[in-house]
């Protein structure tokens, strides 16, 4: 290997970037990591449900193991955005060999319905980071009264009916589902979770209810009934008295309150479509009302459109005619030099065994687009500089290690698996950043 090197900066530090990092590290290119958190792992870190303990220290691990290699530099506490600390061109000016974003779906994705702004109305992402202690969400006061509605049924709605009856103690927790039983989107290891507080008699009818709507799409409701309830045999034990619902083929179309609080949510009955094979709700016009104190909108993400790539449908755009593919998918942006790769190249797809795979590959398109050019001999220590010189504490790979330090050690303190600072100034102090109030 000659003494020039390539210089790559990686925005994200969560399972796609850090792997994707990892890579290129490997291959001896040098890299820079950009991260929006303090600490490295992103939804791995702050996605996972806190109880999982084993899985996140696997994969801390594995980050830590990747945060070692000595071609990767890690800044934390950096946001990269037009709204952020350095922008994505001032990023470029910085004379980097090319920029590999996978900073994940930080955009939030709404609805658009009236009553969104009301109080108890919220997007899954708010609830999970904070249950997860990630700053500044874990600063929010959240609404959850006794009552509380989930739109949507994949694991992310699972996860957040468990917190919300084991932790917030509520006493009804609703799934609104648009389509069918046969359409929803969560594993059975998950279910397992919060099968015990469903009602099987309400379920039975609900059930019937939905079967007619099931048989104009030749649908068996057997098939989506074993579905759901395939986890009973190996259901958690009940915590509390609380019950679970679903509310099958409801859209939701409104919010309505009092003084400024959520006191109900309005859905659309539907009824199923089939098109080329593929199964879709359609709206009936007779709309009904719920009691609810909460909502919360478990309905995927998508990028963020401030962050200073082009955006369509959600999503950063892509070349559709890549001089780089993998597996024949398309890593690059629309702009040369620029790959994308995680939740950033597809918002919600997968789980962290997708991410690593998918920023992986994107490195790989990296390397392949590399290969094309010569190194434009950027300076690292220049780079550093520059980043070091931003009015706010820049997180490196020692501040990190202090940080794990003394959570391990305050975790231990108070005889706890795992503990965490909750905001970002306890843990500048942890490690010594800034000055103890």
């Amino acid at each position: 290997m000659s003494e020039t090197k390539y210089c790559v900066a990686v925005i994200g530090a969560g399972p796609a970037g850090l792997f994707g990092a990892r890579e290129l590290a490997n291959q001896g290119v040098r890299v820079a990591l950009f991260n929006r958190d303090i600490k490295p792992g992103g939804l791995a870190e702050y996605g996972i449900y806190p109880e999982k303990h084993m899985m996140k220290e696997g994969l801390r691990k594995q980050f830590r193991g990747a945060l070692d290699n000595p071609n990767l530099e890690y800044f934390g506490n950096i946001i990269i955005g037009d709204n952020g600390d350095i922008t994505l061109n001032e990023l470029r000016e910085l004379g980097f060999d090319a920029i590999l974003v996978s900073a994940g779906a930080q955009g939030t994705k709404w609805l658009g319905l009236p009553g969104e702004n009301l109080e108890g109305v919220y997007h899954a992402k708010e609830v999970v980071y904070a249950y997860n202690n990630l700053p500044p969400f874990s600063q929010k006061n959240f609404r959850f009264g006794k009552r509380c509605a989930i739109i949507g049924a994949g694991n992310v709605m699972v996860d957040i009916a468990r917190h919300l009856i084991n932790v917030q103690k509520v006493d009804e927790v609703i799934a609104v589902v648009r389509r069918g039983p046969n359409e929803v989107n969560f594993t059975k290891e998950e279910m397992k979770h919060l099968i015990a507080y469903l009602n099987l008699d309400e379920f039975d009818k609900e059930m019937a209810r939905v079967q007619p709507t099931l048989q104009t799409v030749n649908q068996n409701l057997e098939t989506g009934r074993q579905k759901i309830l395939d986890s009973l045999a190996k259901a958690d034990p009940k915590t509390s008295s609380a019950k679970f619902h679903f509310d099958f083929l409801a859209s939701p179309t409104a919010m309505f309150g009092e003084n400024g609080a959520l006191t109900q949510l309005e859905v659309e009955d539907n009824i199923l479509t089939e098109r080329d094979g593929k199964i879709s709700a359609k709206g009936t016009g007779t709309k009904r009302q719920l009691d609810v104190d909460t909502v919360i909108f478990a309905i995927g993400d998508k990028v963020d459109e401030s962050f200073g790539l082009p955006t369509q449908w959600n999503e950063f755009i892509k070349n559709k005619e890549p001089k780089f593919p993998v597996e024949g998918v398309s890593y690059e942006s629309t702009i040369e030099g620029i790959f994308v790769g995680g939740w950033s190249r597809k918002a919600s797809e997968g789980l962290v065994g997708y991410a690593r795979k998918d920023g992986t590959n994107a490195s790989k398109a990296v390397t392949q687009y590399l290969q094309t050019r010569q190194p434009v001999n950027s300076d690292p220590e220049t780079i550093a500089a520059k980043i070091k010189g931003l009015s706010k504490p820049v997180i490196m790979k020692d501040d990190i290690k202090r940080l794990e330090a003394v959570e391990a050690e305050e975790a231990k303190k108070r005889g706890l698996e795992e503990f965490k600072f909750s905001s970002n100034e306890e843990m500048l102090q942890a490690m010594g950043l800034i000055e103890t109030a």
